[in-house]
């Protein structure tokens, strides 16, 4: 429940001079996630916001007197923690439909592959996308929405790819815009048309990949329908020589491209989003040093998925220590969706990739806020407390932000701060 007493809208009618800030968050705890400092951790510090932007940030001590007693409104937080607000850099958050009998079937024994070949994972959730009114899904999708910003989420991604032909994939795309226009979450669409190869174009994948490079990319840039292009790299998915396809008219579009890459087999895939400078490449855990390699000179994040990992029983981890040695950045998502990570829970998240993964509080809580955001090319907004960056801020009923890893199955999340205003739930 959120205290009552931290509600505020930012007054612009007041602050059109730019002198004076709407809000002063004053003795907090502030995890800014930038800095040499761990966490850009600044104790005893201050947060000010006018409009829709941070206009200050530093220890209290600090804090220009004239411009602290003009502040609309000081608050107090008695050593409270703010982060930035979460970004959860990798959903497919829009789908109908449930796949808990497939998951009856893998714990009697069918693996995730002979699932899919069998016309189970994808092609059953494209089966229900298909055949669910726009209206329902809206709805369906607003309840998983929810849960991930009663946590704390301010940004996300959602992905098509549950419908694989034209009509649906611009539905998905439709629903994921009008969430971010209706709810209180910046939500940033991606178009997922080679993901699995539908039914209609059984043994016909590169016919396929022709339908989804000459007709659905171009009307789905052409209606603004997307930010960016994902593909699915692997054997139960499409080729390297099929993805690159998808690459080269996303990119004559004017779209950024991400990839699937390395999750059951390693196709090079990474090596290849990063050839033609991917934002990211997720799931990872079969990834070459050669391609981390190729990673980290493109500047391409690697998107961890534990909840996959989890909900798979799988037992080949991401090489982190490659990660970190070649200095690739690494960003943490839930991967909502309904075959392989039924999550609606990011905190949830940032526990498994330190309990599966090894990283650290700290790289976990970077992983949600600034190397999320740079897996969406959006690292200049959001992402960390600076001046001048988005006011998107979580306010959290802690002291320390290694205690957002720590717990699970706990929300501590007291406020939201989105574009300068106040959210309640």
């Amino acid at each position: 429940m959120v205290d009552t007493k931290y509600w505020f809208t930012p007054d612009v009618s007041q602050n059109e001079e730019g002198n004076m800030w709407d809000i002063l968050f004053e003795d907090a705890t502030l995890a800014c996630m930038n800095g040499a400092e761990p966490y850009g951790l600044i104790e005893n510090g201050a947060i000010a916001i006018r409009g829709d932007k941070i206009d200050w940030v530093g220890p209290v001590s600090e804090i220009d007197v004239q411009k602290k007693d003009q502040a609309s409104r000081r608050i107090s937080l008695n050593g409270k923690l703010i982060t930035p607000g979460l970004i959860d850099c990798h959903t497919h958050l829009v789908y109908g439909g449930s796949r808990a009998d497939e998951f009856e079937m893998r714990l009697n024994g069918a693996s995730y592959e002979e699932i899919a070949r069998k016309g189970g994972g994808i092609k059953s959730t494209v089966a229900a996308t298909r055949s669910i009114d726009e209206t329902t899904l809206l709805e369906e999708s607003r309840k998983r929405l929810q849960s991930l910003s009663r946590e704390g989420v301010t940004t996300l991604e959602i992905k098509s790819g549950y419908g694989l032909d034209l009509e649906t994939e611009c539905k998905m795309l439709r629903v994921a815009r009008k969430l971010g226009e209706q709810e209180s979450v910046n939500i940033q669409t991606t178009f997922l048309g080679a993901h699995a190869l539908p039914v209609e174009y059984s043994n016909r994948a590169d016919d396929y990949i022709t339908f989804v490079c000459k007709t659905v990319l171009p009307y789905v840039a052409e209606k603004n329908l997307a930010d960016a292009v994902d593909a699915f790299c692997e054997g139960i998915g499409f080729s390297p020589a099929q993805v690159e396809r998808v690459f080269k008219t996303a990119l004559s579009l004017g779209l950024p491209v991400k990839l699937h890459a390395e999750q059951l087999s390693d196709l090079g895939g990474a090596a290849l989003a990063a050839s033609y400078n991917a934002l990211s490449a997720d799931h990872l855990e079969y990834v070459s040093e050669q391609s981390v390699k190729a990673m980290a000179r493109a500047g391409t994040v690697a998107v961890l998925l534990p909840g996959a990992f989890y909900f798979l029983r799988e037992t080949k981890k991401p090489p982190i220590d490659l990660f970190k040695r070649h200095g690739v950045p690494m960003a943490i998502s839930t991967d909502s969706n309904p075959g392989s990570s039924p999550c609606a829970s990011l905190l949830l998240m940032m526990n498994m990739a330190c309990t599966f993964f090894a990283l650290t509080p700290e790289e976990s809580l970077k992983g949600v806020t600034l190397n999320g955001a740079a897996a969406l090319g959006l690292d200049q907004r959001i992402g960390s407390l600076e001046v001048g960056k988005q006011a998107d801020l979580a306010l959290w009923d802690l002291s320390h932000p290694a205690e957002l890893s720590y717990r699970f199955g706990f929300n501590p999340l007291n406020a939201i701060v989105k574009d300068g205003r106040q959210i309640s739930f």
